[in-house]
């Protein structure tokens, strides 16, 4: 294994941006089989409160799901790589359905899973993603079955190579226009862009904190897994 950078003080002049699942969370076998440490939701309270409120998810997982794992904490937050945000005061924006994966199509990826026992169908109201986890012998055959899904939706939409996953997304809904969205409201904007990320689909708001003169702390690089990110966000307190 690689040697881990030593990750950096915190400081109060961030905005800090976290992923959720293989960042904050451990990877589980299935999306609803996530633990949630009972010290968790404590400890990013007080994370926010030092940087005076300017810290957010952002996710691949709907708004009622990241709601559900933080309970009683509900922080700003990107659901769906972006495509519903909600702002420090409580206000939602939403992207329209029109950048939903189309509903004709989602009879077919849900009639097609079965044909992959142990492969799961993630529908969200934006994306779907396909998980093999559980069957890494069909990642082949479901990966080649997204992309075909991808272009009958239209070249608006991209499949993304996630960890043990494929999720189909509208392009311009992504964690870089999310991370872009917090940091023109207070209290994130004015502030340096710290973005936490694990996976292909947050390579986007990696881009987006670099943009704006932040940084971009990869968990292999930082890291290498959860536990450690929440024993250094509890430094933050």
């Amino acid at each position: 294994m690689a040697t881990l950078r030593a990750p950096p003080r915190p400081d109060r002049s961030w905005a800090l941006f976290l992923d959720i699942d293989g960042t904050l969370l451990d990877i589980a076998p299935s999306p609803g089989a996530v633990v949630v440490p009972a010290d968790l939701p404590e400890t990013l309270l007080a994370a926010s409160q030092f940087l005076s409120g300017a810290l957010a998810f952002i996710s691949g997982r709907t708004l009622q799901d990241v709601d559900r794992l933080m309970a009683p904490l509900r922080l700003s937050c990107a659901a769906e790589h972006g495509a519903l945000l909600r702002f420090p005061d409580g206000s939602i924006r939403s992207h329209g359905l029109d950048h939903a994966v189309p509903a004709f199509l989602r009879d077919r990826m849900r009639a097609e899973i079965r044909k992959w026992p142990g492969a799961i169908l993630e529908e969200k109201r934006f994306n779907v993603v396909f998980h093999f986890r559980q069957s890494p012998e069909f990642g082949t055959a479901i990966g080649t079955f997204a992309e075909a899904i991808a272009r009958e939706a239209g070249p608006a939409f991209e499949v993304l190579p996630a960890r043990m996953a494929f999720e189909i997304r509208h392009r311009d809904v992504n964690k870089g226009a999310a991370l872009h969205a917090f940091m023109d409201k207070a209290p994130f904007a004015t502030r340096v862009p710290v973005f936490i990320g694990d996976d292909v689909t947050d390579n986007d708001g990696f881009v987006a904190a670099r943009e704006l003169g932040g940084r971009a702390l990869e968990m292999r690089d930082m890291f290498g897994d959860p536990a450690p990110l929440r024993c250094w966000l509890r430094s933050f307190a």
